[in-house]
Parts: C-alpha cells; structure tokens; sequence
C-alpha cells in the first residue's frame, strides 16, 4: 500500500534535512508503529507523506497503491484514501464539526453522501466510541479537551473510511478512558483494506491496539524494526543501546 524509498526531506526555511535516506513499506491490512526520540523525525515524516508544504522531498520517493504522491496537494492524496490524525488538531470557530465532517465525506466519496445516509452513519460512529451529541453542533475543535480533540480525530477517520490512517501522536496526553477509545475506534477499523501507522513516544496505546511491526526512527531513518516485543524492549532499556550501536555503526575508525 505505502512504499516509501531513500526518502530525503528539509524544513522549507532553514534547508536543514530532517529525514536522511529513509525507508518504509507498509503492506494492505497492516498497523506498523514509529517510535523514536525527540527531533528525529517522526511527525515530519507524517506531515511530508500528506504533502504539507512547510517541507521539501529533495530525494526519494513516496508511493501509495503504486501511485507516486511526491508531486500531489494535499487534497489529492487524501482522495486516493490517506487520512492524518493530527498530534495538535487545528481549531477552527464558525464550522461545526458535523458540517466538517459531511464535507469531508463528500471531498472523497465517488459522489455526494447523502444526510439520511450521513446522519445514520454519525449516529452508529458517535454512540460507538461514546461521543457526546453535543459534538455535532460545536465548532471544530473549539473549545475542546486535548482529549475531545482526540476523539474528534478517530471520529473523522471511521466516518471517512480511509484506506491508510496516519496517526500523529494520537495518544498524547490522554487519559485511560480516552486512550481506550481511541484504540476501540483504530481497532475497529482493522481489515484486509485498512492500514494504519502509528507515530508513538510510548506502548501505553500499544496494549490496546497489537501493531504488526514496531520500527524505530533516530536522526531521520529508521535503523531497526521487529514486532510488539521491540516496543517492550524499548520501555525497558531506552534508545541509549541503539544510539550507541547507530554509532559504532557510522564510526570510520
């Protein structure tokens, strides 16, 4: 679904790289986790991937579905089924959320979504995952708990039903009862044409949502991968081990 390779990215106003040679492939029906310290990379990663423009692929490529996105907008690549769950979801006053929502559906479905169809959807969505009616009505993200904010998010991914969610530290700051939720609604999601990348400080989310493979990201690639147990591994031990290995690794002498 998602290849990514020898993918290389500065910030637009400093020409520092921030990602150095990296390479991913996430495969259909797949959840992988990025986890990895501060400042190497992680949410730019998810940020370049739906094309923001604050940052410059200088080299690589990123595929999705065989198709290359290096050169797509934003919108584009989010009607070929890319969805971001922000790390710091934008408020925006004047726009309810239950219009956002509609529009959204609209922005990437084959032809408008109908309100009785719209209506009955957010309703099952809502009580799922224990949303608040009053959600509907209130303007997008205003006024918001860092935890609503969240919810919002996986709100929006199950009403769009994309083919890849990437998920930004969406587990940040919440408590258990949020965190529960948000993993009710990623794992509810999971099937054979659903794949999700979650970018993760901790394993907190991670004994509630089982991912596939766990990768680790230091200074702008990702230098190790495995399953659940890596995440486990690093809980106990730090990056400290793997700094050092990365390195002895890079040292000429």
């Amino acid at each position: 679904m998602l290849e990514i390779k020898d993918l290389h990215v500065k910030i637009n106003e400093t020409d520092e790289p921030v990602i150095n040679g990296l390479n991913l492939t996430i495969p259909d029906g797949e959840v992988h986790v990025i986890m990895g310290p501060n400042g190497t990379g992680k949410s730019t990663l998810s940020q370049t991937i739906m094309g923001s423009p604050k940052y410059t692929i200088t080299q690589g490529t990123i595929a999705f579905n065989g198709k290359k996105l290096n050169d797509m907008a934003t919108d584009e690549r989010a009607r070929l089924g890319l969805f971001i769950g922000m790390q710091y979801p934008t408020e925006i006053g004047g726009i309810k959320n239950v219009d956002f929502i509609h529009a959204a559906m609209d922005a990437v479905a084959d032809k408008p979504v109908s309100v009785l169809d719209f209506m009955k959807r957010l309703e099952y969505v809502m009580d799922f995952l224990d949303i608040d009616e009053s959600y509907t009505d209130r303007y997008l993200n205003e006024g918001f708990s860092g935890g609503e904010k969240k919810r919002n998010e996986i709100l929006q991914m199950m009403m769009i039903q994309p083919s890849l969610a990437i998920l930004d530290e969406i587990d940040s700051g919440l408590d258990i009862d949020a965190l529960k939720v948000v993993s009710k609604g990623i794992n509810a999601m999971r099937d054979k044409d659903f794949s999700s990348l979650i970018i993760t400080h901790y394993n907190r989310i991670l004994r509630y949502v089982k991912p596939d493979v766990v990768h680790v990201m230091m200074e702008g690639r990702i230098i190790k991968s495995g399953d659940y147990h890596l995440a486990e591994q690093l809980e106990a031990n730090g990056y400290e081990p793997l700094r050092e290995k990365l390195t002895k690794t890079e040292d000429p002498s």
